[in-house]
């Protein structure tokens, strides 16, 4: 059997034996067939069983409960949303962007709520997150999105922070200034994720693992088609973020790109009265590679970021979940971020894809006439937004016209990416382009102008 433990420190330390469930055995007829026991696929099937007990719910899982993106992120359930407030504002107005992220604060809250509700011990810690400018060159970026937020009358939410009141929460070196954002919690992904699916479980979902989705249908009898027999039935749910590259049909609606976390041992408490952090924020700064950092329950740090190159033809590998020279970058950033931490010890490294648009706005849809609904397109910022996708996917699913299916994400199509060549040059130039900006910036001081070709390429 296959070593699901060694996959994430999450899933190791997830307290579940993580056994595979039962596959699928012949084909079967449900209400609702879900593809993918992730965040979204388990959080839909959550909220479907809660408003309508009677229903006949199916999850259809390759691997296992939280084996993908959803038992390997950084832990960070945020109110972050993958596209600027500036860019949503400009695309949809100032009412519907100022809506979303309300409905993400929300969300937030949600999470732990359900958390609480179903006994759920994902060690959810509502510390809020700090976005910080590490650097004059970084300064700008920060200055902007503090003005977006305000721009939304979101003000409230965004506090400005100078470089003594930051070291108040946390020591990093090179801090100019910040932006605390209270929404925001920390959580055990693995913990989350399998206590979820166990959720499902008792309100009366199936789970089926080790089952392998190889295509879909859709319209007078929409079914999910595995190799091991067929789900039928009136709704099927597509839900499998990165993985759902896969299937020939949509495989240019996302590229898998790969994060990547590396952890250190425990801390001593001297260690953490040298750095400060009690309050669990996470951290993350304002490079364009980007980074994220979180405090365990245990006393680990966990440092993550984006450096593996995206692999021609969107290509997932277990292989590509460890990448030796970005590990590496990323234990030396943390050294950087903390240098009094340069002699500690890492414990686990790994990686996984998240699913990117090629517009990076994220889906949330229902055919009613073809019997599909999908939700995707985090690009990293699903572990709330994917609880925001079951409820979305709840309402349109049963018929119910909420505030919530009104948001910009619900019904949006993203454009097809690039066929290869074109995908894998036009995305490892923007790749490096930004590699080579932030070098450029920390070294000179001064930041990225925005008018390069590969920021304007991955602007969003």
């Amino acid at each position: 059997m296959r070593d699901y433990a060694s996959t994430s420190f999450w899933l190791e330390t997830a307290d579940d034996d993580l056994t595979p469930r039962p596959g699928l055995d012949g084909s079967v007829e449900v209400d609702v067939a879900i593809l993918g026991a992730g965040y979204t696929g388990l959080w839909t099937a959550y909220y479907l069983l809660a408003r309508e007990p009677s229903l006949k719910v199916a999850v259809v899982e390759r691997e296992i409960a939280g084996f993908g993106a959803s038992g390997r992120n950084g832990g960070w359930c945020s109110a972050n949303f993958p596209v600027t407030a500036a860019t949503l504002a400009e695309r949809y107005g100032r009412e519907a962007a100022r809506d979303t992220f309300l409905a993400l604060y929300d969300t937030v809250d949600e999470v732990g709520r359900a958390c609480a509700a179903e006994g759920i011990d994902a060690q959810f810690t509502k510390g809020g997150s700090l976005l910080l400018a590490r650097g004059p060159h970084q300064l700008p970026a920060l200055q902007a999105a503090h003005t977006a937020y305000a721009k939304l009358g979101l003000a409230d939410h965004y506090c400005w922070l100078d470089a003594a009141q930051v070291a108040e929460r946390v020591r990093v070196a090179g801090v100019v200034a910040g932006m605390f954002r209270p929404d925001c919690a920390i959580v055990h992904p693995g913990r989350l994720a399998r206590g979820l699916a166990r959720a499902v479980e008792r309100r009366g979902g199936t789970i089926y693992e080790q089952t392998e989705v190889v295509d879909f249908e859709t319209g007078r009898s929409p079914r999910l088609i595995t190799r091991r027999g067929d789900v039928r039935a009136r709704t099927i749910v597509l839900a499998g973020e990165a993985y759902l590259s896969r299937l020939r049909r949509l495989h240019r609606q996302l590229i898998p790109l790969y994060s990547l976390i590396v952890l250190t041992e425990p801390l001593s408490p001297e260690r953490w009265d040298e750095i400060g952090w009690q309050n669990h924020e996470g951290l993350a700064s304002l490079r364009l590679s980007i980074d994220y950092l979180s405090r365990t329950h245990d006393g680990r740090i966990a440092f993550g970021g984006r450096g593996e190159p995206y692999h021609f033809g969107s290509r997932i590998r277990d292989a590509y979940d460890r990448d030796a020279p970005t590990h590496a970058l990323l234990r030396r950033m943390l050294a950087q971020w903390f240098p009094t931490l340069r002699d500690v010890r890492f414990t686990h490294a790994w990686g996984g894809p998240l699913g990117m648009p090629r517009d990076w706005m994220p889906t949330m849809s229902y055919d009613r006439a073809l019997g599909v609904a999908t939700a995707r397109g985090y690009t990293g910022q699903g572990v709330a937004m994917a609880n925001l996708s079951g409820r979305v996917l709840t309402d349109l699913i049963t018929g119910v016209d909420s505030p919530l299916t009104h948001l910009p994400m619900v019904g949006h199509h993203s454009p097809d990416w690039e066929p290869e060549p074109l995908r894998w040059l036009g995305i490892r130039y923007v790749q490096l382009g930004f590699h080579r900006l932030d070098n450029q910036a920390e070294r000179t001081g001064r930041p990225p102008s925005g008018r390069s070709l590969a920021e304007r390429l991955g602007r969003h």
